[in-house]
This record gives C-alpha cells, sequence and structure tokens, in this order.
C-alpha cells in the first residue's frame, strides 16, 4: 500500500501544490518547517544506506567520477544559459544554478529501479555527490552567481554540513547496528521523504502565490530544458567513454535528477522565496520525466 502511494508521488506533488496555490494561506506560516522536513529527508537517505553503498565507489571509480563530473560541472553550466536564454530575473536565475549546483536526489535511485538500470550504482551515485555537495555546491554557485548577488559561500557549506551530513551519518549509523530492524521499513522512510517533499514544494507554491502567474511559462520551458539536458548529457557522454547501456541509463538519471529539496532550503535560507520556486517546480517536473523516461527504457528491454 505504501508503495502504491509513493509512486503516485508526482500527483500528490501536483495536486497539493494546486492546493496551496489556490489557497496560499493555508501553508504560508509553515515556512519554517522547511529545514527541518529536509533533515528528516536526508535521515532517512541515511538510514537506507550500508557501508557497502561506499565500497562500490572502490569498483567502478571511473564511473561514478564521470557520473559527479557532470552533476556539478554540466548541470550548472546548463542552468546558467537557460536562465539567460529565458531571460530569468536574477532571483530566477539564483534558482536555477542552485539546482543545477546540488547533488544527485534520493528519487533518482526509484527511477534508476524502475528504469531496469543500476540501483546499486545509482545508490553509490547519489551518496557520493551527496558528500561532495557540502564543498562544491557553495563554491559553484558563488562561481556563476557571485558577481550578480551576494553568496555566503562559508555559511552556506556549513548549512550544509548541518542539513546534509550530519542527518545523513546519523542515518547510516543507526543502520548499520539495527538493520535487522530497520532493513523491513524502507518503504516507511521513502513515504516520510515523499511526504516531506510534497509539503516542502506546497509551501514554496504558496509562498510565491502572487507572481507565478507572470513567470510560470519561460521559468518552465528553462526547468524542462535544464532536466532534458541533464538526463542527455548524462546518457550520452557515458556512451562516448564506452560504458554499457545499463550504467548509462544510471549516470542519465543521476545526473537529470537533482536535490531539489537542497537548492529550495539554501534559497529560502540565503537568497529570496522566489529564488526557492525553481527548486520546488523541479521537484515535481524530475520526477515526472524520470518515470517517463523509466516506462520507456522498461518496456524496450522487454521488447
Amino acid at each position: 500500500m505504501i508503495k502504491k502511494i509513493s509512486a503516485l508521488f508526482p500527483l500528490w506533488a501536483i495536486g497539493f501544490s494546486i492546493i496551496t496555490y489556490l489557497q496560499p494561506q493555508l501553508v504560508v506560516d509553515f515556512k519554517s518547517w522547511i529545514i527541518p522536513l529536509l533533515i528528516l529527508i536526508m535521515f532517512c537517505m541515511g538510514i537506507t544506506l550500508k557501508i557497502e553503498d561506499f565500497k562500490r565507489v572502490l569498483k567502478r571509480p571511473k564511473l561514478i567520477a564521470l557520473a559527479v563530473v557532470l552533476q556539478f560541472l554540466l548541470m550548472p553550466f546548463i542552468a546558467f544559459i537557460v536562465s539567460k536564454l529565458f531571460n530569468l530575473s536574477t532571483e530566477l536565475m539564483v534558482g536555477m544554478v542552485l539546482v543545477g549546483a546540488v547533488s544527485g536526489g534520493t528519487a533518482s535511485n526509484v527511477i534508476a529501479y524502475l528504469a531496469k538500470a543500476d540501483v546499486a550504482l545509482s545508490i553509490t551515485m547519489t551518496v557520493v555527490s551527496t558528500l561532495l555537495s557540502i564543498i562544491v555546491t557553495p563554491y559553484v554557485t558563488l562561481l556563476y552567481v557571485g558577481q550578480t548577488v551576494p553568496v555566503p559561500a562559508f555559511s552556506m557549506l556549513l548549512s550544509i554540513l548541518k542539513i546534509v551530513f550530519v542527518p545523513v551519518v546519523v542515518g547510516l549509523v543507526l543502520n548499520h547496528f539495527f538493520s535487522k530492524y530497520i532493513d523491513k521499513r524502507h518503504d516507511i522512510f521513502a513515504f516520510l521523504s515523499i511526504i516531506s517533499i510534497v509539503f516542502i514544494i506546497g509551501v514554496i507554491i504558496g509562498i510565491n502565490q502572487s507572481k507565478i502567474s507572470t513567470i510560470a511559462l519561460p521559468l518552465m520551458l528553462a526547468i524542462i530544458f535544464h532536466n532534458l539536458a541533464g538526463l542527455l548529457g548524462g546518457y550520452y557522454f557515458s556512451k562516448i567513454f564506452g560504458f554499457d547501456n545499463r550504467s548509462c541509463k544510471t549516470v542519465a538519471i543521476e545526473v537529470g535528477m537533482q536535490n531539489s529539496g537542497l537548492a529550495v532550503v539554501l534559497a529560502m535560507k540565503y537568497f529570496t522565496p522566489l529564488s526557492a520556486l525553481p527548486g520546488a517546480i523541479f521537484s515535481i517536473w524530475h520526477n515526472i520525466s524520470g518515470s517517463i523516461l523509466a516506462g520507456y527504457w522498461s518496456k524496450r528491454e522487454k521488447g
């Protein structure tokens, strides 16, 4: 039952976003919940990890290195370019760059499973990029938007350390010692993550309700282009380097699906509520596009 509810994440996110757009007063007072909810999401990620997820780095270092390079070089670059191309405001450009500069999202692991990609590899890539994001995300953001707006890179680093690293490590340690109790409850942690991100998206939509109608089309086009560039870039760069099709699918999903919840939190904490909007919409879109792509790849394998 929980798995079926979790699989409908895009529908829950769209539905709740519509409600909060029409009735923003329902959620605007819950802005302070955003950081604790992201901490919960990262804890739920950590508690499903095992030491073996880190050992895989030593088995396939070149492929993981390629995914990480694409994650932190291609995605922020594309975000910056599409922001200019679609003439987005400075606030929205900051949000787009933040989406591009963060690590891979945990939803990529689910999409990898549905696409018949390498789930274990996807998890390892997410873990590696998540840990690297502590240092890389603030300084990549500084590189792209630091001349336009003040970017407190070191403060962002400390925030990511507290919001991402600490809950992931706590979850990992708990799973190491209590795995026999936790293994049976992975679906519950996935469900908690989904409820949390749906609520975060709804809060951001509600806060920005008055501005959405004027910026919706160019922002949506920029997000779609950004996400597709990540998916295609991840797949075809992996092909160029000679990796097998299953690995190429895994890299594509990992690069194209971002930890947009972290982008939302950083935007709210260090920039403006409007800068959080790209992350909120990306959260919905990348799950829709990822699900469509997973369905396509899954059917191709059956054929």
